[in-house]
This record gives C-alpha cells, sequence and structure tokens, in this order.
C-alpha cells in the first residue's frame, strides 16, 4: 500500500523479518507512525533515547586533550579533531571527576567504578564488588523490557584474571564497566560474529537437537521472503529504507566472514585466540622481529576493523530498537595491547601511558589516543546518517566517550576526558563546550543522562543532582 495517509494503513513498531532460523528488527518506518500523529503532521512519541557508553583506557596526554573557547565558540584539541565533522552533535565536558574513586591507587579502582561512581572493594581474588549499578544496567533495569536485548556489553579483549601485584588487586577490576548487581559484573562480547547472530538469529533446534538450518546461512537470505512481501505494502520512501537498512546488515554480515575467513578460525574469534594474539605481539615487541609464522594468519587481525564491526553492530541494534543500552570497552586497564599497528607507534598502549614525559612516548601516546577518537567519530558519523523518527539516529541517542583517567603517567582522576554525542530528542544543547572549572561530578552528568533516557533516580553515586548546563 503505496500511501499510508490515504489508505491508513499501519504497521506494528514491533514488525520482524522472520525466517526459519533468523528474526531481523526493523529500524522505524514512516508505516509505523501512528495514524492521528501522521494525519496532524506531529513527530512519533515512538522514538525512543539510546544511551551508549564508550569506554577508553589508560587516559590521555592530557595538554592535548580537550577545547578551547567555551560555549559555542570552542575549537577542538589536536586529539579531538578527528571529531570536527560532528561538532555540531558534541558536547565537551572539562573538569569533570569521579571523587569515590579517588580511595585506591592505579587504573583498577578508576575503570570498574567509571559507570557507578562509587568505592570498589579492594580483593586479591574473585569475590569483586563495585558497591553499586552502573547506570547502563540502571536503565536497563527501567526500559529493558521493551526492546529485545535489554542491553549490550560489547568489547574487543577477554576477561583479564590474576592478581597485580602493583596495587595487590585483582585484575578482574580491569576488565568490567558494567555492573548488574554490586557484585555482579556484565562480560563484554568481544566476538562480532556472536554479537551479530545474538541479534539477528535464532537459537531454536529440532526434534533431534541439530541447528534449524545452516549456521552459515546468511540472514538476509533466510528473512528473503518476508521481506519481499514487507516491500509490497511499503510506499517509495519506506522501501528505500528498508533497502538501505538491508544492505547495512549485509554489509556488517560480509565483514564479519571475512574476517573470520583471515584468522582461519573458520568461524569467529574467540577469547583463546585473542589472547595468543596479545602474546605474539608482546614476543614481536621483545624480540624486535616478526613471529607471524607461529601463529599463521591470526597475526592478521586488523585492530580497526574489529572495532568497528562491534561499533556497526551497536549502531544496528540501537536503529532496529533491538536494544537502547550498550556498553564498548576498546580495551581493558593495564592490558599489554599492543598499537604497533599505527604508524609511529612501538609498543603496548598500557606501557606508553606512562610515558615519564618522555617526547617520543607522549607522541606514541597521543596517536592511540587520536585513534581511539577515530572510532568514535566513525560510529557518530554513521549515526547521523541514518533515519530515525523526524530526524536521525544520532539526534535520538546519547553517545559517552571517556576514561577513568586523565593522565596514564600519573593516574589523575580529575578533570576526567568525557565527551558526550547526540541531543536525546532535543534534551541536549550539543555544540559546545561546557567547562565545570573542575567543580563537576561525573555521577552528576550520569543522573542527566539517565532522566534523558526514561530513568529518573534520587542519586546516583555521590551526586543528588544532574550536571549544571546539559
Amino acid at each position: 500500500m503505496a500511501n499510508i495517509q490515504s489508505n491508513r494503513w499501519q504497521l506494528s513498531r514491533r514488525q520482524m523479518l522472520r525466517g526459519m532460523g533468523a528474526t531481523l528488527a526493523l529500524p522505524f518506518l514512516e508505516a509505523m507512525r501512528p495514524l492521528t500523529a501522521y494525519a496532524q503532521g506531529t513527530g512519533s512519541s515512538l522514538d525512543p533515547v539510546r544511551m551508549a557508553c564508550l569506554f577508553m583506557p589508560n587516559g590521555v596526554r592530557p595538554d592535548r586533550w580537550g577545547a578551547e573557547g567555551h560555549g559555542k565558540s570552542f575549537s577542538l584539541s589536536p586529539i579531538l579533531s578527528p571529531l570536527e565533522a560532528v561538532k555540531e552533535d558534541l558536547l565537551v565536558i572539562s573538569g569533570l571527576s569521579n571523587k569515590p574513586s579517588h580511595h585506591g591507587d592505579g587504573h583498577y579502582f578508576k575503570t570498574a567504578s567509571w559507570l557507578t561512581c562509587t568505592t570498589i572493594e579492594h580483593t586479591e581474588g574473585s569475590n569483586i564488588s563495585a558497591n553499586g549499578i552502573s547506570i547502563d544496567q540502571l536503565a536497563a533495569n527501567a526500559i529493558g523490557g521493551q526492546t529485545k536485548l535489554p542491553s549490550m556489553e560489547l568489547g574487543i579483549e577477554p576477561i583479564k584474571s590474576g592478581v597485580d601485584r602493583n596495587v595487590n588487586l585483582t585484575r578482574l577490576y580491569g576488565s568490567h564497566i558494567s555492573w548488574k548487581k554490586p557484585d555482579v559484573p556484565l562480560p563484554c562480547e568481544i566476538n562480532p560474529r556472536n554479537a551479530f547472530d545474538r541479534l539477528f538469529r535464532n537459537r531454536a533446534k529440532d526434534s533431534k537437537n541439530r541447528p534449524a538450518v545452516d549456521p552459515d546461512a546468511s540472514v538476509l537470505d533466510i528473512v528473503l521472503d518476508d521481506a519481499k512481501s514487507l516491500k509490497r505494502q511499503l510506499g517509495n520512501e519506506d522501501t528505500h529504507k528498508l533497502d538501505q537498512y538491508l544492505e547495512s546488515v549485509r554489509e556488517v554480515e560480509r565483514r564479519i566472514t571475512n574476517e573470520a575467513k583471515q584468522i582461519g578460525s573458520g568461524q569467529n574469534i574467540t577469547p583463546e585466540a585473542l589472547a595468543k594474539l596479545n602474546e605474539l605481539n608482546r614476543r614481536i615487541q621483545k624480540s624486535g622481529g616478526s613471529k607471524e609464522n607461529e601463529l599463521g594468519s591470526l597475526s592478521r587481525i586488523d585492530p580497526t576493523e574489529h572495532v568497528q564491526l562491534m561499533l556497526d553492530i551497536m549502531v544496528l541494534a540501537f536503529w532496529t530498537d533491538s536494544t537502547r543500552v550498550s556498553t564498548f570497552m576498546f580495551g581493558n586497564s593495564v592490558s599489554n595491547k599492543n598499537f604497533s599497528f599505527l604508524d609511529g607507534v612501538s609498543g603496548a598502549h598500557h606501557s606508553i601511558s606512562h610515558h615519564k614525559n618522555d617526547a617520543d612516548q607522549m607522541d606514541q601516546y597521543e596517536r592511540i589516543n587520536t585513534w581511539h577518537t577515530e572510532q568514535y567519530a566513525y560510529m557518530l558519523e554513521k549515526m547521523r546518517e541514518l533515519p530515525d523518527g523526524d530526524g536521525n539516529l544520532l539526534n535520538n541517542s546519547m553517545v559517552l566517550f571517556g576514561s577513568g583517567i586523565r593522565d596514564g603517567n600519573k593516574h589523575a582522576a580529575k578533570d576526567l576526558p568525557t565527551l558526550l554525542a547526540g541531543q536525546a530528542k532535543g534534551q541536549i544543547k550539543t555544540g559546545r563546550h561546557l567547562d565545570t572549572k573542575g567543580k563537576g561530578q561525573l555521577a552528576a552528568l550520569y543522573h542527566g543522562m539517565l532522566n534523558r533516557v526514561g530513568t529518573p533516580t534520587q542519586s546516583i553515586g555521590d551526586a543528588k543532582r544532574e550536571l549544571r548546563g546539559l
């Protein structure tokens, strides 16, 4: 039915494309707009607000991060320069502190409490506790029942265990930012195939306990007949939007398959494979030579492609309203992830972050920081391109990007690097530098974010009200 208005035909917001073994949620289409709103030319209350929290480990080079100027008259620092194209969608926030994390030295107190704004329990064992629930899970508890997945927790590095004898703390704290309960952290999914399948594949099995369909079959091929049937009922604008969506899914699926072939796993990236790759990187760094033959094509994993695949999956999840809450870890704190894939960098992120003001180390630190910012910009630009309701996906979202420490060399936890992108459906004024003059609470920012995602709260961490100026 090409003309929704004249035919008064409406598609359910929960409409799916279905096939044996796959279910694809749809992005918002004009055919889903309530008929009363359509007739009156008003916006749709069905456009939800999404919230993403992207964590960058090990801080930043402090003299090259931030913004010059105040309010709308500001310029981005060198590390933030990749965000120039989305500057009007960005809120640079200076002077925030997470005081409850100051009670312990090192990274772990700052990482595990980044989204809880609490003080973690000191332990060398598995009896970990953040003494609070992270803001993503507070939101998931309140609004997660409205979507297929209450939340998604994504990352690129496996959980690290053992004890860090430098501070006598379990390394588990460096692998988690999402806490469902004070003593229940949620692990990150690091495998793009698994994250993709969680969104789009069914796990149903036949009576003989075999998979109902070929697990390698394309999800788009599985739902093709249903997609063709739906298109016959849509107008031109919705047909174009549906084609755009299906092509986006196809592209992500193609890249996941390509990555799996490159690493020779036959199916996916496993935590064990990534652990082996990290060990290989350490040996390469130590020897100064190449040991690629030891693990074959495993060393050809493209770190940028891995990150962007995970971000693309998060964007698809938001666009289809499969979830409204997600977190992403660019890496674990105190990890030995090697950044020698970047020009001008030779070594591991954590060790480089302890630059001791050495000019060469600080330059490498800045290059790593800039790479992280480039990935953030990649996600924001993609969200801005996707139509969503009366605006675009970025308009209807909040995308936090930051770290639990400022300078990795000093473990400084004041003036935390913090960016917030997206207007949350007009609830946040972006295109500004918000300088709190060192008096802002990170928890107060979270208080405001929870309010805007539909999760009002009396307090979060050490804040009882939202940050002024949002």
